[in-house]
């Protein structure tokens, strides 16, 4: 059995650069999960030089709790999550992510889970109110009407494959229905997001596994989430609100600094908060002068 205080848990472990941090911070065990078996494979490739220190799992964030106790750990030390799509899948055209590059209308995170419909089902099958409804609900797209409605007659044409297909019909419905923007973000980016999400069921996904995270924390574990988006950061911030065992350590979200930008543009959106493992009974903590919890 693993000993919790030195197992933390990188829920969404990607190519693997959180975990090589941690890993050469010190962090005894990692336990690394990822519905993607690409990412698996390149996690392990990167963290190979810590041996049996780093704990490959291909799964779903929403089986961690199982995941853990796979792994040989009961409690343990801390839980990330860096939610949303990767840079790896995001920069390969045949994943189908992007919205500049030509590729398979995929975006599923899990190319191996069936159970979930691909981006071409979403964009080729549902009713036209359907489609409305995930485009304005997960991607906050004031035009999702405009869009849906555009899409489902391009489809009666020929269906829908490729992403750079779509991005044009989203584009089309969206500059008829704004005032262009020169270098503004893409007109199709809040659909594609909206897409990738109800493929992936990501917002399910994460409300069922913060409370797993939680009840594995030790006394004293950190929970840390990076998102990146409005969506996903409410449910994080609802859950640790509401949750009892935990005593916030962001009083407000943490944002990346210019510098980090200026390095990582995709980190522009990114926000951070981290609460701590404490007694039920436990008051919420104080705030010291840096707006972070005593």
């Amino acid at each position: 059995m693993l000993a919790g205080r030195s197992v933390v848990v990188d829920a969404t472990v990607g190519a693997g650069g959180h975990a090589e941090a941690l890993l050469d911070a010190g962090v005894g065990t990692l336990v690394g999960l990822d519905r993607d078996p690409e990412a698996i494979e390149e996690a392990t490739r990167r963290l190979a030089r810590f041996g049996a220190r780093f704990r490959p799992i291909l799964s779903r964030s929403s089986r961690l709790a199982e995941a853990v106790r796979e792994a040989g750990a009961s409690g343990v030390g801390g839980v990330l999550f860096d939610l949303g799509v990767s840079s790896m899948q995001l920069d390969r055209p045949e994943r189908g992510f992007g919205f500049r590059t030509p590729g398979p209308l995929d975006m599923r995170m899990g190319p191996q889970e069936l159970d979930r419909p691909s981006a071409f089902d979403v964009v080729n099958t549902y009713p036209e109110e359907e489609l409305a409804r995930v485009i304005y609900g997960f991607g906050e797209e004031r035009l999702s009407r405009r869009i849906a409605s555009a899409i489902v007659r391009a489809r009666t044409r020929a269906p829908i494959r490729t992403t750079d297909e779509l991005a044009a019909i989203v584009a089309g419905a969206a500059v008829r229905g704004r005032p262009a923007r020169r270098g503004g973000p893409h007109p199709a980016r809040r659909t594609f997001q909206a897409i990738r999400i109800e493929v992936n069921a990501e917002l399910e996904e994460l409300a069922a596994s913060l409370p797993q995270a939680a009840g594995l924390l030790e006394l004293g574990g950190r929970l840390v989430v990076i998102a990146y988006h409005s969506l996903e950061d409410r449910i994080v911030k609802r859950f640790l609100l509401g949750e009892p065992s935990l005593r916030r350590l962001t009083k407000k979200p943490v944002r990346p600094s210019p510098e980090e930008t200026a390095a990582n543009p995709r980190a522009r959106s990114a926000v951070l908060r981290a609460a701590e493992r404490a007694d039920p009974g436990t008051p919420p903590a104080g705030f010291g002068p840096e707006g972070k919890a005593a």
